[in-house]
């Protein structure tokens, strides 16, 4: 097999340390899908729903009672 001649040739330092640089190339990869609403955030506002329904009902509930005053 004929060796192929490279315009470039090989230096490596006879002393010192050896520096290799890394030229950054794109990477394809799936892509994330972020939620529009976290599991966090949809939890506290159903708390915040009953909550709110809970005060309503209780609120209902004193106002349908007749006023007692001796």
């Amino acid at each position: 097999m004929p060796e192929v001649k490279s315009v470039f040739r090989e230096v490596l330092p006879k002393q010192g340390q050896l520096c290799v640089e890394d030229v950054p190339t794109m990477v394809m990869c799936k892509p994330k899908l972020l939620p529009l609403k976290s599991v966090t955030l949809t939890k506290l506002e159903k708390m915040q729903r009953d909550a709110q329904e809970t005060i309503r009902q209780q609120e209902m509930a004193q106002s349908m009672q007749p006023e007692t005053q001796p």
